[in-house]
């Protein structure tokens, strides 16, 4: 029986969404698939515990709603560690072997590997990507278990530390939240081998959201507070801006507008001018003022400031179309800003875009913000 199944599907919609999806799934990736009428059948027989789930449609399942095998199957996680090692020392001195030949030009692929799934991430969304991302992991941590000097491992576990928290994001959107803690843990991990202290910063301020998400919002500053203590001077002032925006928006969430409002403002003293967004130093930061008038504005209509709406449609007018989940958010920002202000005929027009964005991406974190918004109109 696949435990894991209906819970992750009736986040996301109704039987019949879930049909359907499976079917555009299908046609996209050319793949065979039973008629509406029999999908129909064993989606609820599947859910229902009458039908085993085949690999072939797991792997359709996997790639529709953003899952691994074990949450679909209700499978405990076992904790993130190094493999079992392989049985005799010849298997183990081969693989040792081939970790040593690990070279900054195969570092450098894992890295790039990263950045497509990231790219791909931001304008489809995470659910797609869950095998590949699955992979991507393993491998980079088979490479780091089996080397053995530290300027060997030290590249793969920075470009560990950049994926686990990439892999952590995706799941926490798809809301596998234990899955995206795990990964934080991991991110964290393999920054501390990499010596790498921006790297763990961002793994921990993250790691925030997840708190947020679950109502510990409180926690969830002072989590991003101690990431702030623990990178000290070592930050780039990018990253800084970011994590000062960062606490403004965990602060608005907690209740602490005067926080919000001071944090917000240490924000925009800390970015660099100009329109690049990308910090060289943490490929994973994407900071400008227009990013930053979109957070802005979130952090504002969460806290019921009527500034909020002129920032929001600043950063709508400056946002960059391939950013899907980012404008869904924004759009789900601005419905809360107008709700705020009474303007429902808005609030409304808004929402609705958001969760056609949303519908695009596949995002339960967005959906779940969208139907909290809805509720209040």
């Amino acid at each position: 029986m696949s435990e894991g199944l209906k819970a992750a599907r009736v986040a996301r919609g109704s039987q019949e969404w879930f049909v359907r999806a499976i079917e555009r799934y299908a046609r996209q990736h050319m793949l065979e698939v039973a008629s509406t009428a029999s999908l129909r059948v064993y989606v609820s027989e599947w859910e229902n515990g009458k039908r085993p789930i085949s690999e072939r449609y797991a792997g359709i399942i996997r790639g529709v709603l953003g899952i691994t095998n074990d949450e679909l199957f209700g499978r405990p996680q076992a904790p993130t560690g190094p493999p079992q090692l392989v049985g005799g020392y010849d298997d183990l001195v081969n693989r040792i072997d081939s970790a040593k030949n690990v070279s900054l030009t195969m570092v450098k692929t894992f890295m790039d590997q990263t950045e497509l799934l990231r790219t791909v991430d931001r304008q489809m969304g995470a659910a797609h990507l869950v095998d590949q991302m699955t992979g991507h992991l393993a491998t980079l941590e088979d490479a780091l278990t089996f080397a053995v000097l530290p300027e060997t491992r030290r590249p793969v576990a920075r470009a560990l530390a950049g994926a686990a928290t990439l892999a952590a994001w995706q799941a926490l959107d798809v809301g596998a939240v234990e899955r995206a803690w795990r990964h934080y843990e991991l991110g964290k991990r393999a920054a501390q081998e990499a010596n790498e202290p921006m790297y763990l910063v961002h793994a921990m301020a993250e790691q925030a959201y997840v708190l947020c998400d679950a109502g510990r919002t409180e926690l969830a500053v002072q989590l991003v507070q101690d990431a702030k203590l623990t990178g000290g001077t070592k930050l780039s002032p990018r990253l800084e801006a970011w994590l000062h925006a960062a606490e403004a928006e965990i602060c608005a969430k907690a209740g602490l507008p005067d926080e919000c409002h001071r944090l917000l403002d240490q924000a925009a003293a800390c970015l660099p001018d100009g329109e690049e967004a990308r910090d060289p130093d943490m490929l994973s930061i994407f900071l400008n003022s227009g990013h930053l008038a979109r957070w802005r504005g979130n952090a504002l209509a969460l806290i019921g400031d009527d500034d909020a709406v002129s920032s929001l449609y600043v950063a709508l007018d400056a946002m960059d179309p391939t950013f899907i989940r980012a404008e869904s958010g924004l759009r789900c920002d601005l419905a809360q800003a107008h709700l705020a202000r009474g303007e429902f005929g808005q609030a409304q027009e808004h929402l609705q875009q958001a969760r056609l964005l949303a519908g695009r991406t596949g995002s339960v974190r967005r959906r779940r913000r969208i139907e909290q918004i809805s509720g209040q109109l």
